[in-house]
């Protein structure tokens, strides 16, 4: 039907009156793959957290035990040298967090072991390389656990756990007068804690290669991860040991385990006393001399080399 002259049909909307929430650039909300790597790993490997909420509580189970002889501990401790105070009532809180430092040592070796072959063992791996996050990225999410995560969670346990045991102790020491002030006095606690932060920042630095040599055998091995990663070592060590009677390999392993103290710390005063290792003084971290030795730095690269030959193998490895 025609329509009379001057009447016009209604025009379809122009795109210029739509509402301004229509025009508007859409912003897509960063997706950060590299944090909900981590989450992911932390979701999966409860161990990480667990583990050393574990030790914590072992810790402060063995603390409460020892309360009912602490007044008697502190009448004996007044009879000795005010220099060898501090020492003593260091123990049991060094303890805790020597305890919390080595449950985290050996959840990193195991969940390094597990990280990359567990994935590939449950052929979640296909679903995961399904998603867009790179290769780099995931490798270098379980990467960060060991040589970040723990670290950081063993010292903020070993805070809490230590200023816990310090005011439990305080109320102890005050309803049996036992000897309160002598504690807060003759107890460094914060230098303990700050001498504590230092360690496991220099343990993950100079325990990188480890955990980044256990990805590399995670993401290669088909089966038997453990025996893969330190067989091969073992045997050179022997083989040298048998065929010219040293023992140069053995000791640079030896080196990688324990050889951070020496580096980082000065074991003895000027003395020449040796320090106790319950409490290190400040005084007594070297960390120039340890941000200044080879090895840390020819560990750091092996570590980096290894992280990229895992990097690699992720992207060409298949499901067992």
């Amino acid at each position: 039907m025609n329509h009379p002259m001057g009447i016009q049909s209604n025009p379809a909307p122009d795109s210029s009156f739509h509402s301004p929430e229509a025009s508007a650039p859409v912003h897509m909300k960063t997706t950060r793959p590299f944090y909900w790597s981590v989450r992911r790993e932390l979701w999966e490997h409860r161990s990480i957290y667990i583990a050393p909420l574990a030790a914590a509580a072992v810790a402060m189970l063995a603390f409460f035990v020892s309360l009912i002889t602490l007044p008697h501990s502190m009448r004996e401790l007044a009879a000795l040298d005010r220099a060898h105070q501090p020492a003593l009532l260091a123990q049991p809180y060094a303890h805790a967090g020597m305890l919390l430092t080595l449950t985290a040592f050996l959840v990193g070796i195991f969940y390094s072991l597990d990280a990359l072959h567990g994935e590939r063992r449950d052929r979640s791996i296909l679903f995961w390389k399904s998603l867009p996050v790179s290769d780099l990225t995931t490798v270098l999410s379980k990467a960060i656990i060991p040589l970040f995560v723990l670290p950081v969670i063993v010292f903020l346990l070993a805070v809490v756990s230590q200023l816990t045991m310090l005011l439990i102790s305080t109320v102890v020491l005050l309803l049996r007068d036992g000897g309160a002030a002598t504690l807060w006095k003759q107890l460094p606690l914060f230098e303990m804690q700050l001498v504590l932060l230092y360690g496991v920042t220099v343990l993950a630095l100079w325990h990188a290669p480890i955990y980044a040599w256990l990805l590399l055998v995670s993401g290669w091995a088909r089966r038997a991860t453990f025996l893969w990663a330190v067989l091969p070592w073992l045997g050179i060590a022997v083989f040298e040991r048998i065929a010219f009677s040293t023992s140069h390999f053995g000791l640079l392993l030896k080196d990688r385990l324990f050889g951070f103290a020496a580096g980082a710390f000065d074991l003895k005063t000027p003395s020449g006393a040796p320090v106790d290792p319950h409490l290190i003084p400040l005084s007594q971290l070297a960390p120039g001399r340890f941000l200044s030795s080879p090895g840390l730095w020819l560990g750091l690269l092996f570590a980096a080399i290894f992280i990229a030959a895992a990097v690699r193998l992720r992207r060409y490895r298949e499901p067992i």
